[in-house]
């Protein structure tokens, strides 16, 4: 096991920050200081960061690398040099940590960006007030922040991302995902496995390419649309919620399922000829059965139209 603290490590800006898409430290007299660190971890490893007040990138590459770039940044020296960059790693996992200082006045933090195997399992990504970027990784990921987005593009492995106050954006997943924001849009596409959003004061975009049998398809949302489309069903219960807006669902042509759906103010419309021996049909409800029945598709808003649609 090795063991790093980086405190007045300087390397080049044009170094670090080649293709980084984060934030910008704010501040005209904000002290600033780069730190760079390269370990070796073998591929299938696991990484971890701890972080507050800054971004997060990670990209997935070819060999045993681990490149670690960054800059930390405080109101003042003393604090700069007071806090640290702690690494510690073996041959496979890393762990990073960003250090406060035990006084810890005024705006300070640290961002990252960080080269990894691409066949890395982020075992535990975090951080605050910041951006949260993966690409092309082949492993599960466990990442959280708040006030700032998440996005992951590639990413062939399971995933759980929380944030607050902003988006999540899942592109060519491979595998399960659960996603929990607040105030900030999802947008997930071509989820392979279980699949689990949940946002409020926006939309939930999401398309289901192979659904882990039996699992349920859950989108829940507030003042936010609905918009889902699952290419292949394999005994999957859905449900999906919203208020003051409408939900979409696009389907197989032929399937086999119990469909409940309610509204107030606002119409349903159905591809789909149902069989509504024992259920409800009107206006604002519908409960009946597609072909020979099956799971349960369950679909509720307030004051917005439900719409289930052949693909």
């Amino acid at each position: 096991m090795s063991r790093f603290v980086i405190s007045l490590l300087l390397i080049s800006p044009l170094v670090l920050l080649t293709g980084c898409d984060i934030e910008e430290f704010g501040g005209i007299n904000r002290q600033t200081e780069d730190f760079q660190r390269t370990l070796q971890m073998k591929p299938g490893g696991r990484l971890s960061v701890e972080n507050f007040n800054g971004s997060i990138e990670i990209r997935g590459g070819e060999g045993d690398a681990v490149e670690i770039s960054g800059v930390k940044q405080a109101p003042t020296r003393e604090l700069l040099e007071a806090m640290k960059i702690d690494i510690v790693s073996g041959a496979d996992y890393v762990r990073i940590r960003t250090v406060r200082p035990t006084e810890r006045r005024g705006n300070l933090g640290a961002r990252y960006v960080i080269r990894v195997p691409r066949r890395t399992e982020l075992d535990r990504i975090e951080t605050s007030n910041g951006s949260i970027r993966v690409e092309t990784i082949e492993g599960s990921a466990r990442l959280r922040t708040s006030n700032g987005s998440i996005r992951l593009d590639r990413l062939k492995g399971a995933v759980e991302a929380q944030t607050s106050n902003a988006s999540i954006e899942l592109l060519e997943p491979g595998g399960a995902a659960i996603l929990r924001t607040s105030n900030g849009s999802i947008r997930a596409d071509g989820v392979r496995g279980a699949f689990d959003a949940t946002t409020s004061n926006s939309r939930i975009e999401a398309r289901v390419v192979e659904p882990e049998a039996h699992k349920p398809i859950k989108l829940v949302t507030s003042n936010g649309s609905v918009n889902l489309t699952v290419d292949s069903l394999n005994d999957n219960e859905i449900r999906a919620s919203t208020t003051n807006s409408s939900i979409t669902l696009r389907l197989p042509p032929s399937l086999n399922a119990k469909v409940i759906a309610r509204t107030s103010n606002g119409g349903i419309q159905s591809d789909y000829d149902f069989t509504v021996k024992g259920g409800q049909v009107s206006k604002h409800y519908l409960e009946g059965t597609l072909g020979s029945g099956g799971p349960l598709i369950d679909l509720t808003t307030s004051n917005g139209s439900v719409r289930l649609m052949k693909r």
